[in-house]
């Protein structure tokens, strides 16, 4: 498959990476054509006898490269980098958006710029009405989400988004490219529903200092069913 990824940091860096790795063909997009780091990363996977599958250009390149996108950029500046690369190659694309609203202009910890009542995840998904927009992947580390496995056990993520086909496509995808069960796929809703995972990001960042790790995830613990005919008897005696 032919994936686009937006964004040379770490994040975009692992995904393109464990995605080229894993056969599929890559352009890294970022604000340059001749971006330093993308330009690194399409040589490193060459090195790694990947020849061809790694390619780098504009975000603008990379989003009309892309049956499906990444957007892996760094939450301020996710808006403008989706705006160049065109409301046009956004059509009809699933967009996974693993971004968060954070703000680091006074150090760490960073706070939320969005919270409450909006996320970023609603305001790409209204300012991109054309692109099938999916949040996921936001509350754990780059290095979790392209391997599950490394963490022991049974751990969550979570998917918000408007299109259900979408959804199920992106959920399927997580499988085969990573090794996201199904079961440990969690789908909120709705767009409107990416507000609780952005805000799960300043408790993830405490845990990262009391950890002294961001080795970690979230699980989710649910009750077992009761029988028809329990639930029946202690309703009876109530």
């Amino acid at each position: 498959m032919r994936i686009g990824v937006l964004g040379t940091g770490i994040v975009g860096n692992t995904i393109g990476s464990t995605l080229v790795a894993n056969g599929h063909d890559v352009c890294m997009g970022s604000r340059s054509a001749t971006n330093p780091k993308a330009a690194a990363w399409a040589r490193a996977c060459g090195a790694a006898g990947h020849r061809g599958r790694a390619t780098h250009g504009t975000f603008a390149d990379a989003a009309a490269f892309g049956e499906v996108l990444f957007n892996c950029t760094a939450g301020a500046a996710s808006l403008d980098a989706l705006q160049a690369a065109g409301h046009e190659n956004l059509r009809d694309r699933i967009l996974i958006d693993v971004s968060n609203p954070l703000d680091f202009s006074k150090g760490m910890p960073p706070s939320l710029v969005i919270c409450n009542t909006d996320s970023l995840g609603e305001r790409i998904q209204a300012a991109f009405p054309e692109a099938r927009v999916v949040k996921t992947l936001n509350t754990i580390n780059c290095q979790v989400m392209v391997a599950p496995h490394r963490l022991p056990g049974d751990h969550v993520i979570f998917l918000s988004g408007n299109d259900p086909a979408a959804k199920q496509t992106v959920a399927r995808l997580l499988d085969e490219w990573f090794g996201w069960e199904e079961g440990n796929i969690v789908d909120l809703g709705d767009i409107t529903t990416a507000r609780g995972p952005e805000m799960m990001l300043p408790l993830w960042v405490r845990l990262m200092f009391a950890l002294g790790s961001a080795d970690f995830n979230f699980n989710l613990v649910r009750a077992e069913p009761r029988p028809r005919a329990a639930r029946e008897a202690i309703n009876a005696v109530h």
